[in-house]
Formats: C-alpha cells, structure tokens, sequence
C-alpha cells in the first residue's frame, strides 16, 4: 500500500519554472536596506546555481573569475559570461569558493584568461532555476545550456555559425597552484585546484583539493594548455603554475551540438571520474534534467502550500537547500577533517557534510531541516560527530573541512541537542557528549586553540561568568565581541545542559543551568540593554554604553539588537528588564524608532517576542511588515547575506506561520499564516497542515487557534505536536482588536 507521503509528493507539483535563482545576486532593493550594513552586508551573496539538494556543487554561471573572499561568482548587475563553474561556494555568505573550475566555450579566436575571453551577455535570453540554467552568448553564436546533478554536470552548446569552437577549461587557483591535463584522443580533461584556508590559519593548506574530470562528445581536431598569455599547442599538462587552463578545438557547423560531462571530487582525480560514471553516465541531456526536475519536485513537494505567493516560497525553500553540502564521493570516501589528508570510507548509505555556517545556521536553518527532513539532519550531525572524532574537537564553525574559529558562540552544541531533543537518532549522541563536553569545559593547549580548536575566551567566561572588556580575544577572526560571546555560549550551555540532563550526568546539567544563567551578567537590569563589563565587575559608560551604535563588544549590530538574545529564557528577561510591560514598551520603541535590523542574524527572534509578552497581534504585525518589505522575488530581493540559507529559512517559517525562538526547546511560536492552507509531508508518514482560512495582506490576525479542533490559548506549538500530524486551523481577520492569544507562557 503506497504511503501517504508518496501519494501528496505524487499529487503535488511544484512550479520550478516560477523560481527565479538570482534572487540575492543584485544589491538590496528591500525597505530596510542599508540601515545598518553596508557595502557587502547590502548583497544577497547567493548563487543561479543548478544543483541538487544539499550536493556537492554548484553548477553556476560564472560573471567574477576570483575565489577571493567576499567576492560570488556570479552578480546579476555584471554583463559579461565568463563561463560555467563549478563551484563550492558558501552561498549567501561574505566567505569564499574553493577547490572551484570553470568551462568556457567561446569561437572565434582562442581567449584562455577570464578577462579576455568573457562575452557580453543578456538577462532577458537567461534562464535561471532550480534544473537549468540555460544562456544566449550572441558574441560567440552559442547557446549554452546546463543541468547536473550533486557532484556532476552536463553542458548542452548548440552553435549558430559555422568555424571554430573552442572549451577552456581552468581551475579558479588565486594562489597559482592549479594543474591541468588533456587526454585528447578521449577528448578528456582533468584538474586540481588545491584548497587554502581562511579565518584560522589563513592561507594555509588545508590538506586537500578540488579535483575535476570533464569529457566532451566529440574529439576536438587540436588542444593544448596555457598559463597566463601564453599559449602551449600540442601541450597536454601543466602542474601547480598560476593562471592554468586548459583548451581544446572544434570545427563545427551551423546548428551543431556539443555536449561536454564533468564532474568534481575532493578525494582525486578518480573520485570525480566515478562520481560522473554513476551520476551522469550517458550523453542524455534532457533526461538529466529531467531527472533533476524530479529530485527538486520531490524535495520541495515535502511542503506543499496553497493561496499565496508559492513562487517566493519555494525560492526561499531552494535557497534553504544549499547547506551544509555532501563532500564525499558516491564510493562513500572523504577526506578527513582539520587537514591530515587522510581517506576515510563511510558505510554504505551514509554521506559526509560539510560548510557549516553554524552562527547563522542554528537559528532557523537547521529548526526547518529537522521538520522536513529528519533523517538527513541526523547524517549532518553524525558528521559533526566525525570531524571531532577526527580533529580531537567539536568545531565551531566547519567550513573548508576545517576549523576557522569564525564568527562567535559554540553552535554545533546546539544543533546537536536541537537534534536529539527533537527525536533525531541516527547519529552516535555518546561520542558527541563527549566532543560538546570537551568544549564547554576545557581549551586545548595553545597550538591548538591558535589553530581554531575550542572556544574562544573560555577561561574567562568561566571564571567570571561573563567574558570581560579586558579579554580581546586575539586568537579570533572576530576580535572583541564580549558581550555577544557570553550571550550566546550562555545559550550553548542551556542546550548542552538538556542533553546532559538526558543521558544522566545530572552534576554537568546543573552547573550547566547554572551558566545558562550568564546573560544576566551582562543585560544591564536598569537599561534593559546588552552591555559591556569589565573584569572588576563595573559597567562601561559614555559613549561606549551607547546603545543604538556599532559597539566592538557586539557582534555585526548594536547592544539594541543583541539586547534581546535570551531565546531559552524569554519570561527571566522580561523579570530582570522590568517586568512586562517595560518589556513591551522597549519593543515598540524599536520597531518604531526603525532600530530593527533583518539583514543580519542577530535580530531574527525580535518580531517573534511580543506573543510572549501577551501582545501576539504585535509579532503577527511585524512578522508580516517584514515578510512583504524584506522578501522581495526579484535579485535584489534580500534584505542582506541570505547565510546559506538562514535568511529564507527565516522567510520560509514566518509565512508558514510559526518560528523557533529558541529550537533546542521544542516550541515554537505562533505567528500569521500567509497560505490560506500549509501541508508539510512528514517523513514518518504523516502530515501536518496550517489552515488559515481568508489569509491575506489584510487578514494578518487571527480570532481563533484549534488544534485537531481542540482550541489553542497558548501562542506555541510544540514540534512533537507537529510531527504527530494533525491540523492547526487559525481563523484570520483583518481587526487586530479580535486576535486571540493574549495569554503568556
């Protein structure tokens, strides 16, 4: 008997032709831009990438030819086509690609550097979604068409005149240390591009590399390699020289097709080449991308909603899809983490992840992964898992497969016990105690800590309870940023202590509690603001106790947004800053006063509070100002860093209705539904669907809550309550004086 899941993803069909991939490549056009980031905090920094969910690379048209930090390859304002890459870039992050490669077809003369050989193009002859993308290059008389899979790709280029076509092909090495070889009797070319690290140990090998394999239907009639200028016909190899390519020639006529298959690996040259053998084994480029049509219409078919704007959904759900990547081949191998460079082979049916962007991640990413598909968060934390096991610690931020030290707090541990607490039991939770353990309570010697193992400034959060203003934190990419640090390890522990308090180490989970208690340490009890302290316990003052500016104790924001972040204990917050109605009253003045900053993270639990002050029509009115103000479906329509997917994350569980303020606690709150009818088709069988009966622009209030008809009076839901399956039915009205829910927690 075919399940209940089977038979919705059958029935429902997804319109991919509606995604538009380049949302986030322009610069914001949303209300709030610009208000307090600037330059690249104003960029989606997102990619028009086909891929496959969670694969390992992004097929992407290629517009920037560096790998150089905080530079996409891709901008929706630049003109010129400089290729197809393969890329591994961090997507919606000011971070960098690696181990990336690009093919570049062209006629005419032979161009083999990205500045000389891009060509105008047009975005009215692009396509950009999900399965294709697809480009006319009228310079060059081709049109160029790409589709793939998670580790594979095969380019379509149909040529308009006839004479010489060629494919270069170079590894994107800013450091000159990419190789090539051609194989022209098999019309083949292979190509490293070693992988260097950023934040900690920047520049350093990272102790692998990109490895790419490329295969063309037809042999090419001459070939050869080039560095630079120069050009080496008849060459069939250059090894770790700066500006490396590789090219071969076609003679072709008018209306002819060539196909090429490529496909990367970051194991060697033989992964990519297996990896393109069972992915993509034949020339059949329709029925690639066919294929990949049906992977995404499964994937986004997991939630399936009716009665809205189902196009800025499901390419806020696309863009929630990217992160964390598989980096291990089809064979099961992957390069182990923190750079020894040694193989390892997983079992059979298991995968390995990486790109962590865990400071953004934790928050709403990770919340709707755990929702939709469970089974593969357990194999994301499992890989976490891994990388302690391997590198002698949990890391902080897993990118590159390997430590940074990037950005603030221990968010590992909290995806961990959100993980665990929340049902997922496909991971080795004992041996992830012990790694979240490891962390909480002890720094490793130097060399270590120097290299981007265990948190930053332990030693002094723990001595003093708070991470003091003479504490600089040198060893850091992010200096400084005290208070935001006791902020967030504060949460950390609450999570570490959930899961301590689980498996029974009880005197753990009470000095943990314990230290979850820490923000009061230092949210000022009179100001109700963030504030920095030094060691002697006094508070700072002047202009340094400013509030409503950048603050080096701060992390990306000012003390009015981080004043906010005590997701685990919201009803001690309010206690401690003056009881409720002070705590409303600080609310609005930051809405009104336009202090509210959605393009960065540290803001993103704010608009959720007031239903847990006793005022959810205020959440429901501000959540919904900002999904029609900060989500807009055209490419400049984030309102800053999508964060591998943490701002459409955000985006995607507002307009389904409900948020995770704080995720390791397994509530979330009630917001306003903007489908007039959400189903999620959960991977146990069941579903679970939102009614929102005359949802609208208007219609953001809600008269009445029941759940499975039983009505609701508090303003969460739990997750056991949605994985159970069921109906949550809300009432919507357009007169905030009818919104139900005034109860608190």
């Amino acid at each position: 008997m075919i399940s209940t899941f089977i038979q919705a993803l059958i029935v429902a069909v997804i319109p991919l032709g509606s995604i538009d991939t380049r949302v986030g490549t322009a610069p914001s056009e949303t209300a709030a831009a610009g208000t307090f980031g600037r330059n690249t905090e104003e960029l989606g920094q997102t990619l028009p990438a086909v891929a496959a969910p969670h694969g390992m690379t992004l097929w992407t048209p290629q517009t920037r030819d560096t790998e150089h930090k905080c530079v996409a390859p891709y901008y929706f304002n630049d003109t010129r086509f400089q290729g197809f890459r393969a890329s591994h870039w961090i997507v919606g992050g000011c971070t960098q690609d690696y181990g990336s490669f690009t093919v570049m077809p062209m006629t005419g003369k032979l161009r083999t550097r990205p500045d000389h050989r891009e060509t105008p193009f047009s975005h009215d002859d692009e396509t950009a979604t999900p399965h294709l993308y697809a480009v006319n290059l009228p310079q060059e008389g081709v049109r160029a068409e790409m589709t793939g899979t998670s580790r594979s790709a095969i380019m379509r280029f149909v040529c308009e005149r006839p004479g010489d076509f060629f494919l270069v092909v170079n590894p994107n090495s800013d450091e000159g240390q990419g190789s090539v070889s051609i194989n022209p009797s098999l019309a083949t070319v292979t190509a490293s591009n070693p992988v260097h690290r950023i934040y900690q140990g920047k520049g350093e090998p990272a102790g692998f590399a990109g490895h790419f394999f490329l295969r063309v239907s037809r042999q090419p009639v001459d070939w050869g390699v080039s560095h630079g200028d120069t050009i080496l016909a008849g060459v069939t190899t250059l090894d770790h020289v700066p500006e490396a390519a590789a090219w071969m020639r076609f003679e072709v006529q008018a209306g002819d097709t060539i196909l090429a298959r490529c496909a990367t690996s970051f194991v060697d040259g033989d992964g990519a080449l297996a990896n393109l053998c069972r992915e993509i084994p034949t020339w059949d480029f329709d029925g690639t991308r066919d294929n990949l049509a049906s992977t995404w219409q499964r994937h986004l078919g997991t939630v399936e909603v009716h009665g809205g704007d189902s196009a800025m959904f499901y390419g806020a759900m696309y863009r929630a899809s990217l992160l964390p990547r598989v980096v291990s081949d089809v064979d099961g191998r992957h390069v182990a983490f923190g750079g020894s460079g040694e193989i390892i082979t997983l079992p059979k049916g298991r995968e390995y992840y990486d790109d962590y962007s865990m400071w953004d991640t934790y928050r709403a990413l990770h919340p709707f992964l755990l929702i939709t598909s469970p089974s593969r968060s357990g194999q994301m934390m499992q890989s976490l898992v891994d990388k302690g096991r391997q590198g002698g610690r949990l890391p902080i931020f897993p990118c590159w497969n390997s430590y940074t030290a990037a950005m603030i707090g221990d968010h590992c541990i909290a995806a961990i016990a959100e993980a665990w607490r929340k049902g997922v039991r496909n991971f080795d939770i004992k041996e992830a105690y012990r790694l979240m353990r490891l962390n909480a309570f002890s720094t490793p010697d130097s060399a270590a800590y120097v290299d981007g193992r265990g948190r930053r400034a332990l030693d002094s959060y723990l001595r003093l309870g708070y991470v003091p203003m003479e504490d600089t934190v040198p060893w850091a990419y992010h200096r400084r940023e005290q208070v935001s640090r006791t902020l967030e390890y504060a949460y950390d522990d609450y999570c570490l202590s959930l899961i301590a308090r689980d498996l029974g180490f009880r005197e753990d989970a009470d000095t943990l509690s314990r230290r979850a208690a820490n923000w009061r340490n230092v949210i000022h009890p009179t100001s109700g603001h963030a504030l920095g302290r030094r060691a002697n316990g006094s508070w700072l003052t002047g202009i340094e106790a400013n509030p409503f500016t950048f603050q080096k104790y701060i992390t990306e924001g000012a003390p009015c947004h981080y004043s906010w972040y005590v997701p685990h204990d919201i009803p001690g917050l309010i206690e401690h800053t003056g009881g409720m109605r002070r705590f409303g009253a600080r609310l609005d003045a930051l809405f009104d006063n336009n202090l509210y900053w959605h393009g960065n993270e540290p803001c993103h639990q704010i608009a959720w509070l007031a239903a847990l002050a006793g005022q959810p029509w205020k959440t429901r009115q501000r959540v919904r100002h900002i999904l029609a103000t900060e989500y807009l479906n055209k490419p400049g329509g984030l309102s800053g860093n999508d964060d591998a997917g943490q701002m459409s994350a955000w985006y995607l569980f507002a307009a389904m209705g409900f948020y995770p303020v704080n995720p390791a606690g397994g509530v979330y709150v009630i917001g306003s539904p903007t489908f007039e009818r959400t189903t999620l088709h959960l991977e146990n069988g069941r579903t679970f669907t939102i009614e929102a009966p005359g949802a609208s622009p208007e219609a953001i209030y809600i008269s009445s809550i029941t759940l499975n008809d039983i009505p609701l009076t508090r303003p969460v839901i739990t997750h056991d309550e949605i994985m159970a399956g069921g109906i949550l039915r809300c009432v919507m009205t357009a007169d905030p004086s009818l919104d139900c829910g005034h109860t608190t927690l």
